[in-house]
């Protein structure tokens, strides 16, 4: 999903690292690049090695083999520099419980240097830019899962970081503050951070995200591979006006001179293939022109979430087992 033609200095770079758990190979071999003043998304199936990656961004473990860079700061040799640069949001808030919203942004802002009055402050300013004043001198324990990925995300916030780790920040948010979250995210991609996003949620990070790096079983796909699979023909929804997809096929398959059977249908939808978008608009001009009342023309799913069941044949690919050890059955990889 890179731009064409866009060039960016890294804010992160990885190459070639690889992390085990004993004999599970939660990592194998993952490099990627995400650039500065934009948002990559970090996708793929449980197992996939997303979650234990964040982590060695993060400083929190340290690679078996190859070289990771934040800002130009390698996070094994000198966790400390890589730290200050970097904002991280774990899957959960790991907070401290008895202490209250505020405080808990309060005491995260002092553990990084800031004076007690400006802590405070800063505290302020974070609640109101993720929505939780009315909450700030409620106990983190109390939150819900949603307020608590708020929170998580002020917490990651507190020392300004030029490099933003996330970690299913859209997790339990409802629809208003996932919007929230997406303006957020762009802010700061127009700001010139980098964002490194991991999501289950594909819609989500299709409305977000400049470039996309998929993981599966621990590797990094091959971008021509995740490029041929996103150019593969993808299904659209066509609907026309007081009309059942079961009376509406043949209509749609003849204007657009088709088996009718070659046509899927999906409760008041026909669902009709094309290789590219070009396709697709040459395909509405035919339904208009035969006369029918098109009353929706949409993609069925993003160009995220085709690509990542592409990847698995049209399931949710699932990652390969690591290869077999003599008197041994390895388990799954680490998500």
């Amino acid at each position: 999903m890179t731009t064409p033609g866009i060039t960016a200095e890294p804010g992160i770079v990885v190459q070639g690292v690889r992390r085990a758990f004993g004999e599970v190979q939660a990592v194998r071999n993952i490099t990627l690049r995400a650039d500065a003043g934009r948002v990559t998304g970090l996708v793929g199936p449980n197992g996939s090695g997303k979650t234990t990656l964040l982590l060695m961004l993060a400083s929190l473990l340290a690679p078996d083999a190859g070289s990771i860079r934040i800002d130009g700061v390698d996070p094994v040799t000198d966790p400390q520099a890589a730290r200050a640069l970097l904002g991280w949001m774990p899957d959960a808030l790991g907070a401290w419980g008895s202490l209250t919203s505020r405080e808990t942004l309060a005491v995260t802002a002092r553990l990084y240097g800031m004076p007690k009055a400006a802590a405070s402050v800063r505290a302020e300013a974070l609640l109101a830019e993720v929505g939780l004043v009315d909450l700030g001198n409620a106990p983190a324990r109390v939150l819900s899962r949603g307020q608590k990925q708020r929170l998580g995300l002020a917490r990651a916030l507190v020392h300004e970081p030029r490099v933003l780790l996330l970690d299913e920040p859209a997790s339990g948010l409802d629809p208003q503050a996932r919007i929230d979250l997406r303006l957020l995210l762009r802010r700061f991609a127009a700001e010139g951070r980098t964002v490194l996003v991991s999501s289950h949620i594909l819609s989500e990070l299709e409305e977000v995200v400049d470039d996309a790096v998929f993981l599966m079983g621990g590797v990094t796909v091959d971008p021509a591979r995740v490029e041929a699979a996103s150019r593969r023909a993808r299904p659209w929804r066509v609907r026309l006006a007081g009309a059942e997809a079961s009376d509406s096929r043949a209509s749609v398959a003849a204007a657009l001179q088709v088996p009718a059977e070659s046509l899927g249908v999906d409760r008041r939808d026909v669902m009709a293939s094309f290789a590219s978008e070009q396709d697709a608009a040459a395909a509405l001009r035919d339904l208009v022109a035969a006369g029918l009342e098109v009353v929706e023309f949409a993609a069925a799913q993003g160009a995220l979430e085709r690509t990542f069941l592409d990847l698995g044949d049209g399931r949710p690919p699932q990652a390969p087992p690591p290869p077999p050890t003599a008197g041994t059955d390895e388990s799954e990889a680490t998500s």
